[in-house]
């Protein structure tokens, strides 16, 4: 009939919206970096010229979140630094994902104190988690890989979330000491 005469001519891509936005998902992560501890610095490396990570689309790190897309928490996460994670990650556009950047973020380290929380997926949907501590740049580069693996074949996150598959900031418990602090006490 004619019609590979004219597709061999003209040529033409025929795909869905749906494709075509999981395609500019996969290759263009925006991350917003959150270096709180000594992973900071493997993730810096991980940024930098020698590992490449433009290859992947990621090379742009944005210091805010309302121009990210990708929260990569590296280090240590107190209680009192969970709700400014937590703030961070709210101030992200939807849809978000989340890597968990050494054993720290992801399972508190060595770390089993009252002021540490044993893992940002407490509080936070994790999507992607890279083991070490501190995790070398290529493991970080693998994690990339792999959450943009996973954008491609299956998972496709709502447009918008509006909260309901992450839950609530942890809190801590408060301490009651037997002597307390009273400074009208003490004159």
């Amino acid at each position: 009939m004619g019609l590979e005469n004219i597709l061999g001519r003209d040529g033409f891509l025929t795909t869905t919206v749906g494709e075509v936005i999981k395609w500019a998902q996969k290759n263009s992560l925006w991350p917003m970096p959150l270096g709180i501890s000594c992973c900071a610095i493997e993730m810096m490396a991980f940024a930098s010229s020698r590992f490449d990570v433009a290859r992947f689309g990621s090379e742009v790190f944005r210091m805010t979140p309302r121009q990210s897309d990708f929260l990569i928490v590296a280090g240590t996460v107190t209680y009192k630094m969970a709700w400014v994670v937590r703030k961070i990650y709210d101030q992200m556009p939807d849809p978000k994902w989340v890597m968990s950047m050494g054993v720290c973020a992801s399972t508190g380290g060595m770390f089993r104190s009252y002021s540490v929380v044993q893992g940002i997926d407490q509080f936070l949907p994790v999507d992607i988690y890279v083991s070490g501590c501190p995790p070398r740049p290529e493991a970080v580069i693998k994690g990339l890989i792999a959450l943009q693996d996973k954008l491609k074949n299956k998972y496709s996150p709502d447009l918008f979330n509006f909260g309901k598959d992450v839950s609530l900031t942890p809190q801590q418990e408060p301490y009651h000491s037997i002597h307390t602090f009273n400074p009208l006490r003490n004159k």
